[in-house]
């Protein structure tokens, strides 16, 4: 398939992960997709990206749900939660493997840390060395055979896409997770005829591993957006990690809904 049909009705999008509840910024990004779809006569989905079983459980996501509902927010029906979707993502993982883009890694953290390249890529790990890389392919199908604790990463070495300086080998499946990130994001996004992705800028240099993804397994690259991120008042973004004030506590405060969407732009 090739790029996004501009003939197609756009498609919008808002996938939260359901390892914390939401807060302010998540509001934000759902209420700028569900404005832009209306606008542009288009549809507005929401996502549930539970890949990680070990962070993200069916109670925050029936949370997240409920946070969005008492925004003031309507989506189509049924909303895809990944964690029912393995299939789908191993199916592609299965393919890369194929064309030879991807190869197991058998390090541990430690073992990463200890023997990686100087630069870290955009979300602040250390770049892989390529220590697995230098395995022959009948070496790791034999580790994995001997039931050796595994993940996947991408080949780098020959992608055309700006990616390989900034992530180097990225991780596409990990040991304790299964697919990544990105390689569930990439299979939803084209299942749902998803046309354009707006999220936050913190997602900006991701695009390039799902742009890089897209051309290999043949998917449809959406439009993307990335838009500024709401910031406290030291001026860090909010992040469930920093326990930033969740839009169920507000609403425990007594703060209105309609006085969240009028803070925020809406």
């Amino acid at each position: 398939m090739g790029p996004v049909n501009s003939t197609t009705r756009p498609v919008f999008r808002f996938a939260p992960s359901p390892n914390g509840r939401l807060h302010l910024g998540h509001a934000y990004s759902a209420l700028l997709n569900a404005k832009m779809a209306q606008e542009a006569g288009g549809r507005f989905l929401v996502r549930i990206e539970d890949t990680d079983q070990t962070r993200c459980t069916p109670e925050l996501a029936r949370e997240c749900l409920a946070d969005l509902a008492w925004l003031g927010l309507v989506w189509e029906e049924p909303v895809r939660v990944q964690s029912e979707h393995f299939a789908d993502y191993d199916a592609a993982l299965a393919r890369l493997h194929a064309m030879g883009a991807i190869y197991p890694c058998f390090c541990s953290r430690k073992e990463v840390a200890a023997h990686a390249l100087a630069a870290r890529d955009p979300d602040g790990q250390p770049l892989y060395g390529g220590t697995c890389r230098r395995l022959s392919r009948a070496e790791g199908l034999a580790r994995i055979a001997a039931d050796a604790r595994h993940g996947w990463r991408m080949d780098m070495a020959g992608a055309e896409e700006p990616a390989a300086p900034q992530w180097g080998d990225v991780m596409i499946a990990k040991r304790h997770v299964g697919s990544s990130y990105h390689i569930a994001v990439v299979v939803d996004d084209a299942l749902q005829g998803v046309t354009h992705v707006v999220r936050g800028r913190d997602m900006e240099a991701a695009t390039a591993i799902h742009l890089l993804l897209q051309r290999l397994l043949g998917l449809p690259s959406p439009h993307y957006h990335h838009h500024d991120l709401i910031r406290d008042d030291a001026g860090q973004k909010l992040s469930k990690s920093l326990k930033s004030a969740s839009l169920a506590s507000l609403r425990a405060a007594g703060v209105a809904a309609a006085d969240v969407r009028a803070q925020l732009g809406f």
